[in-house]
């Protein structure tokens, strides 16, 4: 859920909510699970938002499973396009035109997004967002 949804103290409910829902998706997309799982072994790792904003953009550490260089270039995509959308303020999530664009775009087009979370897993909103 949006943080706006939780507390106004984040902003209005707007379409800006469907688009840090539908963030939400590409990032348990992307990471293969659901975005807080308690069931991993790292504690880093429990918030996956947190533990891929961490991972260097370029990098093969984003390497999820076994797949060819175009696979990792679609997840690294998904993540970053996620982390746009999950901006805790709503001003600062793209629209769904800009999403699709982004997702239709190279990844190397996308700009790094800031960090969208106040702190991972142990953070208020760490657990309830997902």
């Amino acid at each position: 859920m949006a943080p706006e949804i939780l507390s106004r103290n984040y902003g209005a409910i707007s379409h800006k909510s469907n688009v840090y829902s539908y963030g939400m998706l590409l990032l348990e997309m992307a990471g293969q699970r659901k975005n807080s799982d308690s069931r991993m072994g790292k504690p880093s790792q429990i918030y996956f938002p947190a533990w891929a904003y961490k991972q260097p953009v370029g990098s093969g550490d984003l390497k999820l499973g076994a797949m060819n260089e175009e696979g990792e270039m679609l997840i690294k995509k998904m993540v970053m396009v996620g982390l746009w959308c999950i901006q805790l303020n709503p001003c600062h999530r793209p629209s769904m035109r800009t999403v699709i664009e982004m997702l239709m775009g190279d990844v190397r087009d996308l700009e790094v997004p800031p960090k969208p979370f106040v702190s991972p897993a142990r953070g208020r909103l760490g657990r309830s967002l997902s």
